[in-house]
């Protein structure tokens, strides 16, 4: 039984379908979920390149991701399922990392992510924060892709 749920959410389709089976979950098991976002600085600017604009960007990073766990946080409600939502920031290479610090911190039972699926060159190049997650992660973890 799941009581702990972390969920980790961006923008895309993925993340918005494991966010629906996060939720479908936690209500079945009457659990606890944390909705995590995780902003990362280091795709708008690359390391040791200066940026007068960086704390611009951030802010508006931030406010989106707020939005974005705003609008999650009230789907889980709607569907009668406790819910909060965490920001956080990563300017290193791995996003996943947080991932697994708050699955840890938390604790979590169970993550739910979405996935890409990227394969070959595009994998390389953009990494995949899932597999870095499912090859180091303490609990059970649930990939979610889309179909399309």
């Amino acid at each position: 039984m799941y009581r702990k749920i972390l969920v980790a959410i961006d923008d895309s389709r993925s993340a918005s379908l494991a966010l629906d089976e996060a939720i479908k979950i936690a209500r079945e098991q009457q659990s606890t979920l944390r909705i995590l976002h995780v902003i990362d600085v280091g795709l708008t600017v690359p390391a040791g390149v200066p940026s007068p604009n960086l704390p611009e960007v951030d802010e508006g990073l931030y406010v989106r991701g707020k939005a974005l766990l705003a609008a999650a946080e009230s789907r889980a409600r709607e569907a009668g399922v406790r819910a909060e939502g965490v920001v956080l920031e990563e300017i290193g290479p791995r996003p996943g990392a947080r991932i697994l610090e708050q699955a840890r911190e938390w604790p979590a039972d169970l993550i739910v992510c979405g996935t890409h699926g990227r394969r070959g060159v595009r994998r390389l190049v953009l990494g995949s924060d899932a597999e870095y997650v499912v090859r180091r992660a303490p609990v059970p973890v649930l990939l979610l892709r889309n179909p399309d």
